[in-house]
């Protein structure tokens, strides 16, 4: 099975999470992808396995006149060049958008940064908490009595590598009809603007003005907010309209507040007394109960709990592989459904620099010359 995007070669030089995850992508639904790193980042300990599923591999010392020429070459067989450096250092490493598209016009090439290739953040230092502090996304998340929370997972950087692997489809779809290629500034710093959708529409057109953990969407009211239970777990529910409000209310005996869903005057006395209730049972008797109440519900899973989740496993979401040393680990699958052309099926991740020989030797380059490479630390 061949997926939507077979005869694309992707040239992947990135190396934090955004790249590697956009390539991953692409790679799912069957772009070929070649990842090339250089070999001093294995002792940063940041080569993570689960993200070369369906890639090739090779270690690529680009700071080399000799590595810089295997960059070209490929970069001129190549349909994508995907960077994840600070701006400027392709540049001085002569293997930037100008540098290929002068030897391939139709090139797709795009640079992941925190802060953009322009502005006056350019050549800051990041990292993802960093990015959602400029984006305005970390001042809502947390208590409202204490500084922002930082999220356990990284939003800004799945976000920038999300945003960049739909722009690199955009691009690929334009060259289609014009034959050119071009440059694409993806910077992760921009793409959490669209998480802040809501409140800019609140506050614009309404002159709500929200706070942390003190509006209509975050903890202000009983409806919408998270409550510990007998057993020291926790649920979620946003009971936002007023159907599922009631539903509540019946279902746990609280009719005397199907009016008062939004009433400033009894607020906090509301969600005092649903804290209580929600304490009165664990959080597999709440599962059943809300359920069966229909009033948007979920309960609050850990990582152990999605890998054993029925709900993953039934939208076909876990996948399971064996790394280079023989470790079985479970991946999580392409989100994209598409019924005429699925993500084909998955190839083991790779080890670092296992398909280097293998990728010189399509280039030309003979056993001699590759063993060369190796030992002045070409590759």
């Amino acid at each position: 099975m061949a997926g939507v995007l077979q005869g694309i070669r992707v040239l992947d030089i990135s190396r934090l999470l955004p790249g590697p995850y956009c390539s991953m992508m692409l790679a799912d639904h069957g772009a070929e992808v070649i990842a090339a790193e250089d070999r001093k980042f294995l002792a940063d300990d940041m080569f993570y396995p689960d993200l070369y599923r369906n890639k090739r591999h090779m270690s690529l010392n680009l700071k080399s006149a000799a590595g810089r020429e295997i960059f070209l070459t490929l970069a001129a067989k190549s349909d994508v060049v995907l960077e994840g450096f600070r701006p400027g250092v392709t540049k001085r490493l002569g293997v930037d958008y100008d540098a290929v598209s002068k030897i391939n016009p139709g090139i797709i090439y795009c640079s992941i940064t925190g802060y953009g290739q322009t502005g006056p953040y350019r050549d800051r230092s990041g990292h993802d908490v960093n990015f959602l502090s400029a984006s305005g996304v970390l001042d809502l998340i947390g208590a409202p009595e204490e500084p922002p929370s930082i999220p356990g997972v990284q939003i800004a950087d799945i976000a920038g590598a999300m945003n960049a692997a739909m722009g690199i489809v955009l691009a690929l779809l334009e060259r289609g009809q014009s034959g050119q290629g071009q440059y694409l500034d993806i910077s992760m710093t921009d793409c959490l603007l669209g998480f802040m959708t809501l409140p800019a529409i609140l506050r614009q057109e309404k002159g709500l003005e929200m706070r942390r953990s003190e509006h209509l969407l975050s903890h202000r009211y009983a409806c919408y907010s998270t409550y510990a239970t007998a057993d020291g777990r926790s649920l979620s529910l946003a009971a936002l309209e007023p159907r599922f409000w009631n539903n509540l209310c019946q279902g746990l005996g609280l009719t005397e507040y199907m009016p008062l869903q939004f009433d400033e005057g009894r607020r906090l006395e509301i969600i005092a007394r649903f804290r209580e209730i929600f304490l009165t049972k664990n959080l597999s008797a709440w599962d059943t109960i809300l359920t069966e109440l229909d009033v948007c519900y979920a309960p609050v899973t850990t990582l152990t709990d999605v890998f054993a989740s029925p709900l993953f496993a039934a939208r076909d979401m876990l996948c399971r592989h064996q790394h280079a040393d023989g470790q079985e680990n479970v991946a999580f699958a392409s989100p994209i459904k598409l019924s005429r052309t699925p993500a084909p099926p998955y190839r083991q991740p790779v080890s670092f620099g296992a398909n280097t020989r293998e990728i010189l030797g399509e280039l030309g380059y003979g056993d001699k010359e590759i063993d060369q490479l190796f030992a002045d630390g070409v590759v």
